[in-house]
């Protein structure tokens, strides 16, 4: 199986979702690279930003589960399949 680098962005509109996330995020931390988190205290709107690598299939689990969390919004962006390094 290929391995796959990318992002995944995680919008949070409600602050009672950020334990959740937490959790999701250290339960799949084998497959950060990086992350990057902006709060904002006026909106109460945070958005993460997610270096990842790995395995399409446990990238896809990440974003789902992200996604079932009420006031979280995911979306994922990876590299396509059969890119080789030079």
């Amino acid at each position: 199986m290929d391995s796959r680098t990318g992002v995944v962005a995680i919008v949070i509109t409600q602050k009672n979702a950020v334990q959740s996330v937490q959790t999701v995020l250290t339960n799949y931390g084998e497959i950060i690279v990086g992350r990057m988190g902006v709060p904002n205290h006026q909106t109460g709107r945070n958005v993460i930003a997610l270096i990842v690598e790995g395995q399409v299939e446990k990238i896809s689990a990440l974003v789902g589960n992200l996604g079932r969390i009420s006031g979280v919004t995911a979306k994922s962006v990876l590299t396509p399949e059969g890119i080789k390094e030079n």
